[in-house]
């Protein structure tokens, strides 16, 4: 068995720019029909306009996947395209932002649970549905149906003050990957997560121009000392994706340098 995913359907959103671009450009060199789906047209067209015109197995969305109808409108263009969906990456994710967690106009709370929550939630249920019903239609029980992995983060285990709004958010969604993964291992149906700490992200790159001070924070408190590269979160994700994690449902798999070992209170999770 191998980390595998070549011929299955995978949409991944936040596939813009930073961690979901990676992975999905991941997915897609290693054989498999990839729609990315993201927010933001113009940086979707600028990363992926050309691939998307000459390649078969990419395809590109763009939407505001808070809203129902444009989950509904994301899952329909798959089909169009590639005729059935096998897995789904939930990479939309709002960053963490610093913030007086007194304030609720500051922490941004219902944003953070609409983002990185609710959102993930809705297509989750949607894809697993669709799923549900190619697998009715293939009527192999013993096959594999299809596997969810969700983007989280070590903030889920921290007690950093000011960080509450997004630490409560990834705390939700692990708890939402567990639970998930409960509910649909009866339709053969893995739901997984990767938490990270300090990725080479977009978000990061800008945090750190011209911040060497934060750039040598971050390393103090990585016991690997360095700062991952989006491929390395791309790597997991397809394992998690892939055959080779068959037995494997609702854990969340720590990418993060060692970072979440040291005191949890000492320095917030970039």
């Amino acid at each position: 068995m191998s980390f595998s995913i070549a011929g299955k359907t995978v949409i991944v959103t936040g596939a813009a720019n930073g961690i979901g671009l990676a992975i999905g450009r991941q997915f897609a060199e290693a054989g498999a029909n990839v729609m990315f789906a993201d927010m933001d047209e113009e940086r979707l067209a600028k990363e992926l306009g050309d691939e998307a015109e000459k390649d078969d197995n990419v395809r590109v969305f763009a939407g505001d996947l808070r809203k129902k109808l444009t989950i509904a409108n994301l899952l329909s263009a798959t089909i169009d395209a590639f005729d059935r969906v096998d897995i789904l990456v939930n990479a939309s994710r709002q960053i963490a932002v610093s913030a007086n967690p007194l304030n609720a106009k500051e922490d941004g709370m219902e944003g953070l649970l609409e983002q990185n929550l609710m959102t993930s939630l809705r297509l989750s249920q949607a894809v697993a549905k669709r799923m549900i019903c190619q697998a009715e239609r293939e009527a192999n029980e013993d096959a594999p149906v299809g596997a969810i992995v969700n983007l989280s983060s070590i903030a889920a285990e921290r007690a950093h003050p000011k960080l509450l709004a997004y630490s409560v958010s990834t705390a939700a969604l692990n708890q939402m990957t567990r639970s998930l993964a409960v509910a649909l291992a009866p339709e053969r149906i893995r739901v997984n997560a990767v938490a990270f700490g300090s990725v080479m992200s977009t978000s990061l790159k800008d945090m750190l121009k011209g911040d060497e001070e934060c750039r040598a924070d971050i390393i103090a408190h990585t016991p690997l000392g360095r700062i991952a590269s989006a491929s390395e979160v791309a790597e997991a994700v397809q394992f998690l994706a892939s055959d080779s994690a068959g037995f494997m449902t609702g854990q969340i798999m720590t990418v993060d340098g060692g970072r979440s070992l040291l005191d949890p209170v000492a320095s917030p999770a970039h």
